[in-house]
């Protein structure tokens, strides 16, 4: 999150207070981070002796590459919850980070870095690697960005893949692909963060015939503008994401 820390610093904005929680696998969880936040403010408000005070605001943010499960259901009853068990913390809850076009931008930094030498678009084929989802709206949005980014960068193919819950896998992807006749085929890894996911895609697309397998998109300057854009989306501060655009440009 420093990248984010430091955009918003640059544009004049308070230093956000930035703090990760995780729906499973790995402490803290949403409840813990947001339970923090209403203890912070509730003693915030005894110390300066104003019961009155302004209540705390949280906004939370899905990080997630697309509307799903998790966005949709799993953390809009947490925030429910969250909001009867402090009802002095004022919740925000913003978008996912995707579908932007920034994202494009992402995928096109990690794929230039995955050759020391450029690709001709129109001789390589590519498969977008995301996660997958059993809601089929959502695989549907991948759908739509791998034809939107082989319409942009004059690809030879772009194919959408998934790493679980739905087909093809990004093993059979290239394997596809190498059937009908493409020379290079090379994997973007439409995931927001190395772990279990990326490594199964690299490992078995290359075994597959992929001759190269970009990095998860990670700390990308692209990532930190979606993060600050989807904040000030939530708190209603279209002016504050326009201002971060600009800067996020210029890195």
């Amino acid at each position: 999150m420093g990248l984010v820390r430091g955009l918003a610093v640059r544009n004049g904005w308070p230093e956000p207070d930035i703090r990760t929680a995780f729906l499973g696998h790995a402490p803290p969880s949403v409840g813990q981070v947001l339970g923090a936040l209403a203890g912070d403010s509730a003693a915030g408000e005894w110390a300066a002796g104003d019961s009155a005070a302004t209540p705390r605001a949280a906004v939370v943010l899905p990080l997630l590459l697309t509307a799903a499960y998790h966005s949709e259901v799993d953390l809009p009853a947490l925030l429910a919850e969250s909001g009867r068990d402090w009802p002095g913390l004022g919740i925000h809850y913003g978008d996912p980070l995707g579908p932007d076009p920034l994202l494009l931008r992402a995928l096109d930094r990690r794929m230039a870095e995955a050759s020391p030498a450029a690709w001709p678009a129109a001789e390589t084929s590519v498969v977008l690697a995301a996660a997958g989802s059993a809601r089929p709206e959502s695989n549907a949005v991948i759908a739509a960005l791998a034809r939107q980014w082989q319409a942009a960068r004059g690809w030879r193919a772009v194919i959408p893949a998934y790493a679980a819950a739905a087909a093809p896998s990004p093993a059979e992807a290239v394997a596809s692909l190498r059937r009908a006749g493409a020379r290079r085929v090379v994997v973007a890894t439409y995931l927001l963060a190395p772990g279990f996911f990326a490594d199964r895609i690299a490992v078995s697309a290359r075994a597959a015939g992929a001759v190269a397998v970009s990095a998860a998109l990670g700390a990308a300057p692209e990532v930190a503008e979606l993060v600050l854009r989807r904040y000030a989306e939530a708190l209603g501060q279209p002016a504050m994401a326009a201002t971060a655009g600009r800067a996020a440009a210029r890195a």
